[in-house]
């Protein structure tokens, strides 16, 4: 790649090597985002001195407090390993302007303030002693510096501004050696490729870091899409991510918020959902002030981990999206082109359970957590599960995985309100691997 292509080159070299590029991303599946800062003294949100008008002198203070202990970013590392996450996302630098790491360019720093340390430095420590992936979070945004907001409509700050930015990103993804992601976010005040020199900067990260994998925040559709809160597939490569606690990315009091947050089961099912649509679940934790997990947060995550470590085939690996219609009301479904895994949500009574919409002959049904098999029998398009347990199999979550072996790629029809359509009648709503 050389200095400069035109938009269309760009866009072409980057198509033509994604495939490389993002084979470890698309098999993940689930990593854990990570915003820290000096917001996390406050409490309340990461966007705290915007939403409350901080007068930067004052919020500058901050600095001076922050103290995250040593070793905060190995529990962060560690409990994502735990949780069966495969990748770490740190905001090295959220849109208060506050660099964790020991920044040349921008001397509002962790090592000038505060702890006095490269918390980057630690993050990456942590990564590569748990086999992590690492991806580093760098705002556009700036509510510190003179030039965040004056760009907008000064041609010579955001030609400053736009350098710093270049040159902040350079210092990242050139100390630290292998960076896997760089994850941009809020591009305001401006609003366009061409504002940011999204096309220039991104070059000048991908010569440094050939292998890297860029979202879509900078204005520019680079590798993958970022739904934010919601999940939603899409027909590119896509990742959700979600807060942990519902309300704030940054860490929140839990004795002082309303009792809102995910637990274990919660977890699995945005899993599920993300699976089934061919995307990643990028899951945030908002450390307390001192760098430690929230304890709300420890308890359902390792829970996840220890149930992905028996029903991970259900979510690792390459899987391909298949019909957002369930075969039955109890679960949901994930595919990973020769085989169905049914994600159970309601065990039934009576030992037996139908399944719904399935053309193509099934071979085998088993528990994928050990691969006991179980009895079944085909009719037409309802396969019906016999002599089941009388409890769900699953003792860790209660979400048991059934895994259905067909005798070639599965092939799917949606019933719609009309169950007899069953009876053999082609038409729209067919899925086929």
């Amino acid at each position: 790649m050389s200095n400069w292509m035109s938009k269309t080159d760009y866009e072409q070299w980057v198509a033509s090597t994604r495939a490389e590029r993002m084979a470890w991303w698309r098999e993940a599946r689930f990593g854990m985002f990570i915003h820290f800062g000096l917001y996390s003294q406050v409490g309340r949100n990461e966007w705290v001195m915007s939403l409350e008008n901080y007068p930067i002198a004052e919020y500058e203070k901050l600095a001076e407090t922050f103290n995250p202990r040593p070793g905060a970013p190995r529990q962060w590392a560690e409990l994502a390993a735990k949780a069966g996450m495969k990748y770490m996302v740190m905001t090295t630098r959220h849109h208060e302007g506050f660099s964790l790491w020991d920044s040349k360019v921008n001397p509002y720093n962790s090592v000038n303030y505060g702890p006095k340390r490269d918390i980057v430095a630690e993050f990456v420590e942590a990564c590569r002693e748990f086999g992590l992936k690492i991806g580093f979070y760098s705002s556009l945004m700036d509510w510190h510096h003179p030039d965040g907001w004056r760009c907008a409509f000064d041609t010579e700050a955001r030609l400053r501004f736009t350098h710093y930015l270049t040159e902040l990103n350079r210092e990242l993804l050139t100390n630290y050696g292998k960076i896997d992601v760089l994850w941009y976010d809020v591009a305001w005040p401006m609003t366009s490729w061409e504002g940011w020199d999204s096309l220039e900067r991104n070059q000048i990260m991908r010569q440094l870091q050939p292998h890297l994998i860029i979202n879509n925040r900078s204005q520019l559709d680079e590798d993958f899409g970022t739904p934010e809160e919601h999940i939603t597939a899409s027909e590119h490569d896509w990742e959700a991510c979600m807060t942990f606690n519902g309300l704030s990315w940054g860490y929140v009091d839990s004795a002082q918020a309303i009792p809102y947050s995910y637990n274990a089961q919660r977890i699995i099912k945005m899993l599920q959902t993300t699976t089934l649509g061919g995307g990643n679940l990028l899951l945030n934790v908002g450390p307390m002030p001192d760098g430690s997990v929230p304890p709300e947060a420890i308890e359902p995550l390792t829970t996840v981990g220890r149930w992905l470590a028996e029903n991970g085939a259900a979510v690792y690996g390459k899987k391909v999206k298949f019909s957002t219609w369930p075969a039955s009301g109890v679960g949901g479904m994930s595919c990973d082109g020769a085989n169905i895994y049914l994600w159970n949500w309601v065990w039934p009574r009576g030992g037996e359970m139908a399944l719904g919409g399935f053309a193509s002959p099934l071979r085998a049904v088993r528990l994928l957590k050990d691969g006991s098999p179980l009895q079944f029998e085909q009719r037409g398009h309802r396969i019906l599960l016999k002599n089941l347990p009388p409890t769900p199999p699953d003792q860790t979550a209660g979400i048991t995985v059934l895994q259905l072996e067909f005798d070639g790629p599965p092939e799917f029809h949606f019933a719609s309100y009309y169950p007899q359509l069953h009876q053999g009648v082609d038409y729209a709503g067919e899925n086929k691997i």
